[in-house]
């Protein structure tokens, strides 16, 4: 069953002609594939779309995209655009790009919990579906409401951003029927799981599989083992450098200890700042903190 897409949102499509296409910073495979896919669907449609990151490209798996993107639309691109950003709801998320998208006509797709915008993103068409497992499947349903099915590179990018989202499904449990649908329509259109699972899973380097036992060196667990944390140093990404960074194989290893329900990573991103990423099972909902 596809997602109910809000007129809103179709409406925004239909009466525009040119697309900026957004992320957040650090994109991930759900970010990537949703705004590759989606200004591929937008072209069909007849429109023009230009996929912008402020990057960094760091994940292995998503390394060979950087060159498809625009790091700094100018003002010609900008001139008549309006602007999609896809896999948050916060234009400050998109980092560098945010001031240079300011004042343009926005919509949002999300999946995430933590959806409250600020006060000048009020009017905008949302696209919020928190019990989605990706943004990849949103597209997909957007696909659908305008009477086409992916085409094979489409395809490919979305199963590519559901399973790097699901960690190859491993976190869907008794209720994703519909995610394993989704799925199925995909490969039928050409997407392949064998290749996908390559493209997840293969290329690391031997420093980044240090640098990841650096950082499950340092665990520790609290609340009689329910919520594990470690950190990264500043010093490890100047010996490692950000492109060996590895924390989905991080989170993953933190997740299979027995009891765990929640992990926090802490990652000092400068010498006099630090990020915070939270993840967790069923039984917390780390989404609330986050917005806190």
């Amino acid at each position: 069953m596809s997602i109910p897409v809000p007129q809103s949102l179709i409406d925004f499509i239909q009466t525009g002609s040119k697309f900026l296409i957004a992320g957040h910073t650090e994109p991930d495979g759900d970010c990537v594939g949703s705004e590759l896919a989606l200004c591929s669907v937008l072209r069909r449609l007849g429109k023009e779309a230009i996929p912008c990151s402020a990057g960094p490209f760091s994940r292995t798996e998503v390394k060979s995209y950087a060159a498809d993107f625009v790091t700094a639309p100018t003002d010609e691109d900008k001139a008549g655009a309006r602007v999609i950003v896809v896999d948050c709801a916060h234009l400050e998320r998109t980092g560098d790009l945010a001031p240079r998208l300011e004042g343009l006509p926005v919509a949002f797709i999300d999946h995430h919990k933590s959806r409250e915008l600020s006060p000048r993103q009020d009017d905008a068409a949302l696209f919020i579906d928190s019990a989605s497992p990706s943004v990849t499947l949103m597209i997909l349903s957007l696909i659908e409401a305008f009477g086409l099915t992916p085409a094979r590179e489409e395809a490919r990018l979305l199963f590519f951003g559901l399973c790097t989202d699901t960690g190859f499904f491993r976190h869907v449990d008794e209720n994703g029927g519909a995610t394993f649908s989704g799925a199925a329509k995909l490969i039928q259109s050409g997407a392949s799981p064998k290749e996908t699972f390559a493209l997840i899973n293969g290329g690391k380097t031997l420093e980044s599989r240090i640098f990841a036992g650096r950082v499950l060196s340092r665990a520790e667990t609290f609340f009689d083992g329910r919520l594990a944390v470690s950190y990264e140093k500043y010093e490890d990404i100047l010996q490692f450098g950000i492109k060996n960074r590895d924390s989905d194989s991080v989170y993953q290893m933190l997740q299979s200890i027995a009891g765990v329900e929640a992990i926090a990573l802490i990652r000092q991103e400068t010498p006099e700042t630090c990020g915070v990423g939270l993840r967790s099972r069923d039984t917390v909902d780390v989404s609330v903190i986050a917005a806190a």
